[in-house]
């Protein structure tokens, strides 16, 4: 019950609060968007702390020794809004979301983030849509100094899953030549997906090591950035896999590598057992005439 009213009181302090940073925000159209972003990711910053101290919402950050100094591209596990309020305001550099469209016509949060200049995704242009992503990914990058955060599953997943991984992120990694940084989040036990009742506990963010994407393909880097992700996982929130559970991914790659064994071996005994068959047909043949004989 009292979980109910925390959760209750922290949803009210949420939506007046967004309104006021919004508005606030909105207001200062007229001033460099560095500003507009200061003024707004001061929101997610207070709602941490409210979350905080009234919901018991603690977080530790683990790996900040991986972060590079220049350009990012962040991907992420994504459980719940947590996350992306964190991201937003808790990292060496400012962050430029992609997010889909229809968030830019929520009242308030929508405009607000309309005004942060940042990269927004209309599905119903397919390709067109990527393309556009991967010209502003430079400005982002190199014009605004931002980490551009992406979340490869595209939508979020409750403890213990896991959604398909797209290459959406490494693919915009590779155009652009720009590292990875992978990082796991468990903040699903704390805000869960659709419960509306937020839950005390300490929520880890683990930062990965920096993946580079040369000499690799969109798909090699996909799998990288998953394998890590996913085994990170199981070390931060192990109640929620089942003991000795191994990414699905790892058996992929797992299972990959002893077919690619196998075909080398096959191959191998075959190019081995060539020469003998060789040698044996070139003796089972008729001496030509007049040919010395021994």
């Amino acid at each position: 019950m009292l979980a109910a009213i925390r959760s209750v009181l922290f949803i009210l302090i949420m939506a007046i609060t967004v309104t006021l940073y919004a508005t606030a925000t909105v207001l200062c159209f007229f001033l460099p968007v560095k500003v507009r972003y200061a003024i707004a990711s001061s929101w997610p910053r207070l709602m941490l702390q409210v979350g905080r101290w009234l919901c018991g919402m603690r977080w530790q950050v683990v790996g900040t020794e991986n972060l590079p100094d220049g350009p990012a591209i962040v991907l992420g596990k994504h459980q719940s809004t947590w996350e992306t309020f964190f991201l937003l305001c808790h990292m060496p550099r400012p962050a430029a979301f992609v997010f889909k469209r229809e968030l830019l016509f929520i009242p308030f949060f929508g405009w607000a983030i309309g005004m942060l200049d940042m990269m927004h995704i209309d599905r119903r242009h397919g390709r067109r849509a990527f393309e556009y992503i991967v010209k502003s990914a430079g400005k982002q990058l190199h014009k605004y100094g931002r980490w551009i955060v992406m979340f490869p599953e595209g939508t979020r997943s409750k403890p213990g899953q896991q959604q398909p991984y797209k290459s959406g992120g490494a693919r915009l990694a590779l155009k652009n030549d720009t590292p990875i940084v992978p990082v796991a989040v468990n903040s699903g036990r704390c805000w869960p997906k659709k419960p509306f009742i937020k839950q005390p506990g300490l929520i880890t963010v683990s930062w990965g090591p920096v993946i580079s994407v040369t000499g690799k393909t969109s798909e090699q880097l996909n799998q990288e950035v998953e394998l890590w992700i996913e085994t990170e996982m199981r070390r931060i929130d192990p109640d929620s896999y089942p003991p000795g559970d191994v990414p699905p991914i790892a058996r992929e790659i797992a299972e990959a590598a002893r077919e690619n064994a196998s075909t080398a071996d096959d191959a191998q005994e075959e190019a081995s057992s060539r020469p003998a068959a060789d040698s044996a047909a070139v003796a089972g043949q008729p001496r030509a005439e007049g040919s010395p004989s021994a």
